[in-house]
């Protein structure tokens, strides 16, 4: 053996360094208890024989080496033993992050327990830890284009806010949870795209597709169990096809037209109303007021008719030519006039032209024979033509004209103001 040393009478050693002569005590120079407490093993005398016999082994077996080569290898041996324990010991130790947790999984074992934030020890191949941020908020972005109920192609796009909320079952309860729930959230907005036309999608059902989209979503999340919580749904674009575009953006824009009148006519209603209810009460107003004055007209001129009745049934006759007066004071007062002499044996031609067109009266001076008379008029800043004048005798036929055209029209008011005395019973009896 390689442990045997030749030389010694025939007398072989054990690695230990007995000798092995048939001595029942194991030992020529003690008894039986010394040899008994030589061959006593503990762990340093293994150990160092161990190292020994590494040491012999990396030599290349010389024989020739000294008997201090043991006990140098044991060392070195144990200086490696003891920084690879360190090394293993110091890679046990990691961090976890503030808003994370670690979840432990065992000789590939989940455990239920998991660690929080900060320094934490796990033994090397022993223990895994894979932290999960459970404070982040984490954003999925989706689109595509899909069929409308009135089978339209419209491209829509959503983006999804969501946490974790239970890091196992993100982690282990199925393949990648992330990836789940894309396919959960593009399958969930075909789904609500198809209930709706596309007119209302562009429109005014923007904020019912989110709705319903979320919805969806949490069913699905909820079925599968991923540990995930959803947080907001943003529907942020529908737009149709670039090859249809220019059409419906024609449509959109007559829709915009049209809400844009709608606003204007709004508006221009709220100015005119308050100005065309203003007019329509000051017309309420004056209708009141006329009312009113009329009434109180009618009432007055009853009350002086109701007056005149005892005059009247005490003189009918002066009343009556009283009233006559007056009232042809009130009419001519308000009509051109000319007052001729008739007993003028003068010929006058009267411009009746300017007469008509005259507002205050004018009057015809009585002439002395052979003596000319102007006409003078209220409304003219020049003289008025004379009338021609001659020594023949009188025209009874002109001025007979002239007072008959003057009575005719006396006549139709006197006649008018006498209806209306009988009308109220005044008139003649």
């Amino acid at each position: 053996m390689a442990w045997n040393q030749p030389g010694n009478n025939g007398q072989d050693r054990d690695p230990w360094g007995s000798g092995n002569n048939n001595n029942p005590g194991g030992n020529n120079s003690g008894g039986p208890n010394k040899g008994r407490g030589q061959q006593s093993l503990n762990l340093d005398n293994i150990f160092s024989k161990l190292t020994g016999l590494l040491g012999k082994a990396g030599s290349g077996g010389n024989g020739g080496n000294s008997s201090g080569a043991p006990a140098m290898g044991g060392r070195v041996f144990g200086i490696i033993a003891v920084a690879l324990v360190v090394i293993w010991a110091a890679s046990g130790f990691y961090t976890i992050k503030e808003g994370e947790l670690g979840v432990i999984t065992r000789f590939g074992q989940v455990q239920p327990q998991m660690v929080g934030p900060g320094l934490n020890w796990k033994p090397t191949f022993i223990d895994s830890v894979r932290p999960v941020n459970t404070k982040a908020v984490r954003g999925l972005a989706a689109s595509g284009i899909m069929l409308t109920s009135d089978e339209n192609v419209v491209r829509a796009e959503m983006n999804v806010q969501y946490q974790v909320s239970d890091p196992i079952k993100y982690l282990y309860r199925v393949t990648n949870a992330d990836d789940s729930l894309s396919q959960a959230t593009d399958s969930a907005l075909r789904s609500v795209i198809g209930k709706y036309t596309m007119d209302r999608i562009l429109t005014q059902g923007r904020t019912i597709v989110r709705d319903d989209t979320k919805q969806e979503l949490e069913k699905t999340i909820q079925i599968y169990d991923m540990g995930l919580k959803v947080l907001d749904v943003n529907f942020q674009a529908a737009r149709p096809p670039e090859e249809v575009k220019a059409a419906f953006d024609d449509v959109i824009n007559a829709r915009e037209d049209e809400q844009r009148y709608i606003r204007e006519a709004e508006a221009y209603a709220n100015a005119a109303q308050p100005i065309a209810n203003g007019k329509a009460q000051r017309l309420i107003e004056d209708a009141k007021a006329y009312e009113a004055r009329t009434v109180l007209e009618a009432e007055g001129e009853v009350s002086r008719f109701a007056k005149l009745l005892p005059e009247y049934k005490a003189a009918p006759d002066i009343t009556r030519e009283r009233l006559y007066i007056e009232t042809m004071e009130k009419v001519l007062g308000k009509t051109n006039k000319v007052l001729v002499d008739d007993k003028s044996n003068n010929l006058m031609v009267l411009p009746l032209d300017q007469l008509m067109r005259g507002k205050s009266s004018t009057v015809l001076p009585a002439a002395a024979p052979q003596a000319s008379t102007e006409i003078p008029t209220a409304t003219s800043q020049s003289s008025s033509p004379s009338p021609m004048v001659t020594n023949s005798k009188p025209d009874t036929t002109r001025r007979s004209t002239a007072s008959q055209s003057s009575n005719k029209v006396t006549k139709e008011r006197t006649d008018a103001y006498n209806d209306r005395l009988s009308s109220i019973g005044l008139g003649r009896g």
